[in-house]
């Protein structure tokens, strides 16, 4: 009855991924998530042969297997990386083995929350690269789900969270949303609840200093290929993927940016 922890949650992270790639492309759209998936090209019915996360998508070449036109990469990239998160969330919260027939219902429920937490981010993250904007729906979700957690674990952090969101709607207010929309102070509230004050101000220290550092790359490639529409220090670029990417850094290496100070 015992069953590695890891080889089930990387599995399970694989299908949560293919559901959430039908979340992001659907999300918005008047569709339900519930209908059959289907070719974008061509309308043809997925099978469940062409539906394996990752494994569809090797074996068929990343194509249609009716049209043959080429499918979205992020449709593997989606699927690796929750179950890359769901396998780092297991690590850290659960031992190795774990018994189906006597678990601590405590741990359960704390586990598929954060399970739940890392599937937001994955949606709000892909999400705004592909729309840039937030989806409301999502980030209350993850600041609901974080805020029941600080309240179960450390009350303080749902301060921490206030904090960091009167910071970024004031820098919204005050730029009048050209320097950040109105969706990354939410998503700082939702950081703060889930990471506390030091924590979520060294992810928040993080995202800025990524933002800033892949903003100047993108410039400076476009600047170097000559294109028509180059990239400016006023272009917009979508800020929710790297305050995600600062929150995972110091969820999972809890790593202190104001100790190099």
């Amino acid at each position: 009855m015992l069953t590695p922890m890891p080889i089930f949650s990387f599995l399970f992270g694989l299908i949560i991924g293919s559901f959430l790639n039908t979340v992001i492309y659907r999300y918005n759209t008047g569709r339900t998530v519930g209908g059959r998936s289907h070719c974008l090209a061509c309308g043809h019915t997925l099978t469940w042969r062409e539906l394996i996360p990752i494994l569809s998508f090797v074996i068929q070449g990343g194509k249609c297997a009716k049209c043959q036109s080429r499918f979205s990469m992020q449709y593997p990239l989606v699927e690796f990386i929750t179950a890359i998160l769901f396998l780092g969330v297991s690590l850290k919260l659960w031992p190795i083995n774990f018994d189906f027939t006597s678990f601590p219902l405590p741990l359960v429920a704390e586990l598929i929350a954060h399970w739940l937490v890392m599937s937001l981010l994955v949606v709000i993250a892909v999400y705004d690269i592909r729309h840039k904007i937030i989806p409301n729906g999502m980030v209350y979700a993850f600041i609901l789900v974080s805020a029941i957690l600080a309240w179960w674990q450390d009350p303080e952090r749902l301060l921490a969270g206030l904090y960091f969101f009167a910071f970024f709607a004031t820098l919204w207010l005050v730029s009048r949303g050209k320097w950040l929309g109105f969706g990354d102070a939410k998503l700082a509230l939702g950081i703060g609840f889930l990471l506390g004050a030091t924590a979520g101000l060294s992810a928040l220290t993080l995202a800025f200093w990524t933002g800033a550092l892949v903003g100047l790359a993108l410039i400076a490639f476009s600047k170097l290929r000559r294109a028509s529409a180059s990239l400016t220090i006023k272009s917009e670029l979508p800020f929710a993927p790297f305050l995600i990417f600062g929150l995972l850094i110091v969820y999972f290496f809890q790593i202190n940016v104001l100790q190099l100070f």
